[in-house]
């Protein structure tokens, strides 16, 4: 009776080292998947704000454009076959309004002809409230707070707008987050028109 007893115990206590072992496996590769889950959502975020950047840069290049179109008689500039890039940064007279259109607006960097093309443009003011946009690595090397390189905006002109009332200018805008890869490409319809129009009457 005794040695029958001892047996039982024996296996009882086999059983119970092999299950505390299942558990311990399930529980290991559930913190697994939670850690491999966290890193992976970590990365999805990571991507989403370099996404919102260059879409950010992209419309700040796009928004500079069309302003540019509707200051100081600019869009009544005759328009030029561009060939060349240029930095409206170091003169607003720099940017032309073009009439050749882009290789593609799609295909970085813009071409036209075979000559890249395009006018940048960034803020770049002083002082200790001003929002600049900074180009170079920090410390590590890493662009996580910068940006690749500057937005660039192309303008090309259309031709006289169906109404009559203006010209109608197509922009196009790209712009970098953190590296090449992380690219945002806008693009708009303006028209300019001339004199004053009665809007009640759209």
């Amino acid at each position: 009776m005794s040695v029958r007893h001892l047996h039982m115990h024996a296996r009882q206590r086999g059983i119970v080292l092999i299950a505390s072992l299942l558990l311990l496996l399930v529980v290991t590769i559930l913190a697994l998947a939670m850690f491999r889950s966290n890193g992976l959502g970590e990365k999805i975020s990571g991507n989403e704000r370099e996404t919102q950047r260059a879409l950010h840069a992209a419309v700040l290049a796009q928004q500079y454009a069309e302003w540019w179109l509707s200051s100081s008689a600019n869009s009544a500039q005759a328009p030029v076959t561009c060939s060349a890039t240029a930095s409206a940064n170091a003169s607003a007279s720099n940017v032309l309004i073009c009439l050749n259109a882009l290789s593609s607006s799609v295909a970085l960097p813009w071409t036209s002809g075979g000559n890249q093309v395009g006018f940048t443009y960034y803020p770049n003011a002083t002082g200790a409230t001003a929002t600049n946009m900074s180009f170079a690595p920090d410390a590590s090397g890493s662009f996580s707070n910068t940006y690749f390189q500057p937005p660039v905006f192309y303008i090309q002109y259309l031709g006289a707008a169906a109404d009559g009332e203006g010209s109608v200018f197509k922009v196009d805008a790209v712009g970098y987050a953190g590296n090449a890869l992380s690219v945002a490409v806008v693009e708009s319809t303006y028209e300019i028109g001339s004199g004053v129009r009665d809007l009640t009457k759209l």
